[in-house]
């Protein structure tokens, strides 16, 4: 029976995926109209929600961190973590950000720079307000949103022995055969599309970054033919490493991209406006933190709230689009680890990173000026190259960087096989390698059929698709947190039973 279900899932997803896929293909205007349509009426009508659910993640994550919650295992009290921090660490990281850090490290802070919301362009107000929102968007409302989804997981994974199913965590809430029946199963394919679509959209926009990147740097031509063999030269990798799996494949590669990354971010402090970079870097913290409540809940009531559309709701929306895949990545490697530990870890840890690397690359490419900044943002994808190539080792830095674009992808991409054989094999953790080959090439088709059709158009179709999508993933994470206090309360008043059955 569990085999069927599980099969019916596949089944279901992928026929969901695929009719998605063929809507954008031969009716590319009415999926935009729709999409972009759903899009505009959740952003307009609801930012106020994710801004709120949002900031509501993050205080849960603080507060179970230090409640008297902090020390439960996510598994037997006796297990141990199975991967030392720093692999943990690299893993995480890997499927949190990845490509996106290397795409927008450069040219988030440079659109803001150069276009920031009430202020003049081009001025040092404007330098301060493109770090700031730069620290915000990636600071800890992204992976507090990962934090909530994969903490409950990682509880009802390996504390409670249930599937490894976002589904799963309804189980305290509405019991076991509701969230195993129809509603459990909709939740089920709806996370795995979220998943396909969004690790989808990442792999094409990186293909396109490491095609402009080899062009900027070789005049390696930009078209469909040269984008295709880097798809299917990452492909052949990333289902290798996920073949594999997790212990050898994956976390060999995350812990090669945190190294790529350090000395990425170690040659450009070097070479770099290094003074700038640090004082940059102290300062973006402090405007972080000095107006970190202000910022979650700006929303521009009286006046033009487009500019918070365009970002950081749009931002909100599509981290919860990430969130099934990257919190079912994290619970799953995350047994052993007591709740304190592993708020620390999802929550602290990369945004230390996230804010360093912003304040290495967004420093540098301010410091150019804006006839420089106005050059790289014509094209995002550019954007890094143009700015490194005004440094010295410009060139090296930008070879390291494809390099980290390449094996930030493989593990996107592997990592994301690896949840999906997962969700679609009632939670297997150690799912066949047959399932994850399917949805490799399904992911990589995905992404090639439209980035050869449509460019970043039609990948920007899938995003905007996908966030609209997700959009029930919100309540999924907030009744997550209630269902998760439940739990705990019930495990709670357990023990204490149990020790006084001792003591008498």
């Amino acid at each position: 029976m569990e085999k069927k279900q599980s099969n019916l899932v596949l089944f279901v997803s992928l026929a969901v995926v695929i009719a998605i896929v063929l809507w954008g293909l031969f009716l590319p205007g009415h999926f935009e109209q729709t999409a972009t349509g759903l899009f505009n009426f959740l952003v307009g009508n609801f930012g106020w929600f994710y801004l709120v659910s949002m900031f509501s993640f993050v205080g849960f994550s603080v507060w179970i961190a230090f409640s008297k919650y902090g020390k439960v295992k996510l598994g037997k009290d006796e297990d141990e973590p199975e991967y030392s921090f720093i692999s943990w660490f690299a893993m995480l990281f890997s499927a949190g950000m990845g490509i996106g850090l290397v795409f927008w490290g450069v040219a988030e802070p440079l659109h803001h720079f150069l276009a920031p919301l009430g202020i003049e362009g081009g001025t040092p107000e404007a330098a301060s307000f493109a770090m700031k929102k730069s620290f915000f968007h990636w600071g800890l409302h992204p992976w507090a949103n990962y934090c909530v989804l994969a903490l409950a997981l990682a509880y009802m994974q390996f504390r409670k022995g249930k599937p490894g199913l976002i589904s799963s965590i309804f189980i305290p809430l509405i019991g076991e055969a509701r969230a195993t029946g129809p509603i459990g199963k909709l939740i089920d394919i709806l996370a795995i599309f979220a998943t396909v679509a969004g690790v989808a959209t990442s792999l094409g926009l990186g293909t396109l970054q490491i095609n402009s990147g080899l062009n900027y740097m070789f005049g390696v031509p930009e078209n469909a033919t040269v984008q295709i063999i880097i798809v299917a030269v990452v492909t052949v990798l990333f289902m290798i490493s996920a073949v594999t799996g997790l212990d050898k494949g994956i976390k060999f590669l995350s812990n090669v991209n945190v190294s790529l990354a350090s000395i990425l971010v170690l040659i450009t402090l070097i070479v770099g406006p290094t003074l700038l970079i640090i004082n940059s870097f102290t300062e973006g913290i402090g405007m972080y933190a000095g107006e970190f409540i202000r910022d979650s809940f700006h929303i521009e009531a009286f006046g033009n709230g487009e500019w918070f559309g365009w970002w950081t709701i749009f931002y909100w929306a599509w981290w919860i689009a990430w969130a099934p895949f990257v919190g079912t990545f994290i619970a799953r490697i995350s047994k052993g680890r007591t709740i304190k530990e592993f708020v620390a870890g999802v929550l602290l840890a990369p945004t230390v990173a996230s804010f360093i690397w912003f304040a290495v690359f967004g420093s540098a490419g301010i410091n150019l000026g804006t006839e420089i900044a106005t050059e790289a943002i014509k094209s995002t994808p550019t954007a890094f190259f143009v700015v490194m190539g005004n440094y010295p080792l410009g060139g090296l830095i930008s070879l390291i960087a494809v390099v980290l674009l390449c094996t930030f992808f493989i593990t996107s991409a592997d990592s994301a096989t690896f949840v999906l054989g997962m969700m679609s094999s009632n939670g297997n953790l150690n799912p066949d390698n047959g399932r994850k080959l399917a949805w490799g090439f399904v992911q990589s088709a995905m992404a090639l059929v439209l980035m050869v059709i449509g460019g970043s158009g039609g990948l920007g179709m899938l995003q905007t698709a996908s966030i609209a999508a997700a959009f029930p993933f919100a309540f999924v994470m907030l009744f997550g947190m209630v269902s998760m206090v439940k739990a705990l309360r019930e495990d709670y008043q357990d023990n204490i039973a149990k020790k006084e059955d001792l003591m008498n």
